[in-house]
């Protein structure tokens, strides 16, 4: 059997997106409650992927109102070869003042 190996590549960072972050609309709750609030996170791959890579996202830290709930999920979306969307999202009263996440993109 003849098969031609194809080398992987792996690429990986930690991105920190706050109340200092432009943009950042979850630390406030002005929503309805039990609507939800949104932030993306564009992140871009130092060099291109063959093809589309597998993502995967872990949440590594976050700073939230002890008031409230905790609540926060954290996805990602429109992957591509060059990049892709993270997407930090919480609702209802909760307030979320920065969030920590790593990820890592595995493809050929």
């Amino acid at each position: 059997m003849n098969s031609t190996a194809i080398p992987w590549k792996v690429l990986s960072s930690q991105v920190t997106s706050s109340v200092l972050t432009e943009g950042w609309n979850l630390a406030t709750t002005d929503a309805d409650e039990g609507q939800t609030r949104s932030f993306t996170v564009e992140v871009l791959f130092d060099s291109a992927f063959a093809s589309v890579p597998v993502v995967h996202l872990g949440l590594t830290g976050f700073d939230m109102d002890q008031r409230d709930s905790s609540r926060l999920t954290l996805k990602a979306a429109n992957i591509t070869e060059y990049g892709f969307e993270a997407i930090v999202s919480t609702w209802s009263n909760t307030r979320v003042y920065a969030a920590e996440f790593n990820w890592l993109a595995i493809g050929p």
